[in-house]
């Protein structure tokens, strides 16, 4: 189906929604979630999830346009955050910390939980690299899936975290780490081979 955003398409739909759920981790944040609520820091599901897509669509729509700013050429955007998402999939495989968020304090919903826990650096790059593949309406309607499955898992933290416990978290994590692997490579060889074309 054609629109003014591009074309739909159920595939593209879902592919990236699994990349970007893979790197928002909402699954892989729970741990943080219950210890900031151990702390006394009240977390609102909704504020949370409405200033994650707000700032995520924002970047979808502006980020295009600050790289034209720059002179930099989506191709070449995506084969640089391509190589950031591998490190990102590094660290969610190997358990490694190779990005370390110093300096960013607060608390509540908006910080650190919105911004930059789920809409932060990694998911800006991860959306703005995959635009050079993807369909606008496409990505925005896998940032909505995404919204509302977030909205799901800050609403049932606590069940996910009594009912698959530590041991199914971490294999969820590792397994979303593989496809991250995967896309991070598609990503940069694709563009690569597109530069050199």
């Amino acid at each position: 189906m054609q629109t003014f955003f591009g074309t739909f398409d159920i595939w593209q739909v879902l592919s990236s929604f699994i990349f970007l759920f893979a790197i928002i981790d909402p699954l892989g944040n729970i741990p943080v979630t219950l210890n900031m609520e151990r702390k006394g820091i009240k977390i609102d599901a909704f504020k949370v999830c409405i200033a994650t897509i707000v700032i995520l669509l924002a970047f979808l729509f502006a980020g295009e346009w600050i790289l034209k700013l720059f002179g930099v050429k989506i191709e070449y955007f995506a084969i640089a955050g391509g190589f950031v998402i591998l490190l990102m999939a590094l660290e969610m495989v190997l358990d490694i910390t190779i990005f370390k968020n110093e300096g960013l304090d607060g608390s509540g919903s908006i910080v650190p939980l919105a911004f930059p826990m789920y809409a932060g650096p990694g998911a800006f790059t991860a959306l703005l690299s995959i635009t050079a593949e993807y369909d606008i309406i496409n990505l925005v309607l896998s940032l909505t899936l995404n919204t509302l499955t977030l909205f799901a898992v800050l609403k049932g933290t606590r069940w996910l975290n009594q009912y698959l416990g530590k041991t199914a978290l971490y294999i969820l994590r590792k397994f979303f780490g593989i496809i991250v692997l995967a896309i991070a490579c598609k990503l940069m060889f694709g563009n690569l081979a597109m530069v050199f074309s």
